[in-house]
């Protein structure tokens, strides 16, 4: 890896107030692969996406305005590019010291990206030797950076990645039991597929959030392993007490659990109080526990609580897909 310049799929797509980002998470992701390439004499340059900018340039979805807090949290000097692809990047390349890495600029400023237009692909990868893909929670995407510029360059899986595989693999269809998934958040559509497939390898799916209430209204029947709320708080923005209390019974008897999505209005109290109370029963049933998805990482980054969990998966998305027996493009399309 001397001098080979490699690109790095990474996913810096995070929650920014007031100029400062909310969470560390999926930044961090990347850290063992990116030591590991600079270890090795590699030149680095970090791609990713912020927002939906919609092929268009627009400050407001700059990834320079997180610059100083990635290099905070990964503890390397990094060097901004207000482009992804063409001359700046080249000549910062050929600038780069050994202990540094580039941040290129916003990928979806470039409506090529989504398209996974093939010019664009060839663009982003031009002077590149290597690509590494470690952000599994894109690789549901079959866009330029995921999986175009695989077309033209050498294409592995990061660290982090393999990682995500590997665990997921774990709970997917050879689960310990008693085996309980936990379903929360919103969009029934993208919850039903995970539901129905959690029903053929797990005791119990315990389901709740607005997708509890989708299913409700809709009528919608399932096999007696899945369970609904049986009552609520509010105008059921949350799961109410005698739900907490079957649901915690549950996962105390676990050995596998899964959660992915909250189970109420978690940002506004006290409709927290039944996530909260299914994240400590999760944290003290003494189960290998997998969780993932945005609003997932958010409860745990603000409880204190994500080294309390066996592992944090970076993906919504990605992580449903591939849970409900979906393949990756941007996993399909990497080397072994």
């Amino acid at each position: 890896m001397q001098n080979k310049k490699v690109l790095v799929r990474v996913d810096f797509n995070v929650a920014i107030e007031n100029g400062k980002i909310k969470e560390t998470f999926k930044i961090a992701a990347c850290e063992e692969s990116v030591k590991y390439l600079l270890e090795k004499g590699a030149k680095i340059a970090l791609v990713s996406h912020l927002g939906r900018p919609e092929g268009k340039i627009n400050p407001k979805f700059s990834l320079e305005q997180i610059k100083n807090d990635v290099e905070n949290i990964l503890g390397i000097k990094t060097i901004f590019i207000g482009d992804c692809a063409g001359e700046d990047v080249h000549i910062g390349l050929k600038n780069l010291k050994s202990n540094e890495v580039l941040i290129l600029e916003n990928v979806r400023f470039y409506s090529g990206e989504e398209k996974n237009d093939d010019e664009f692909s060839r663009k982003l990868a031009a002077g590149f030797d290597v690509f590494i893909n470690d952000a599994f929670s894109v690789s549901h995407r079959d866009q330029s950076s995921v999986t175009g510029v695989t077309k033209f360059l050498p294409s592995y899986a990061g660290f982090w990645l393999q990682k995500e595989i590997k665990n997921l693999d774990k709970i997917k269809e050879s689960p310990k039991h008693p085996a309980v998934a936990i379903v929360g958040g919103a969009k029934i559509e993208t919850k039903l597929p995970l539901i129905q497939k959690f029903e053929k390898f797990y005791n119990n799916i315990l389901v709740g959030g607005k997708i509890a209430n989708e299913a409700l209204d809709r009528n919608l029947k399932f096999s007696e392993k899945v369970l609904l709320p049986q009552d609520f708080l509010g105008d059921r923005l949350d799961i109410g007490p005698e739900t907490v209390k079957k649901y915690k019974k549950i996962i105390f008897k676990a050995k596998t659990i899964i959660w992915n999505g909250p189970m109420g209005k978690f940002e506004e109290k006290p409709y927290n109080t039944g996530t909260d109370e299914i994240l400590l029963a999760v944290i003290e049933s003494g189960a290998f526990v997998l969780m993932g998805g945005g609003e997932s990482v958010e409860i745990l980054e603000e409880q204190n609580a994500m080294d309390k969990i066996s592992f944090v998966s970076t993906g919504g998305g990605a992580m449903l897909e591939y849970l409900s027996g979906e393949e990756l493009p941007g996993i399909k399309v990497l080397k072994a």
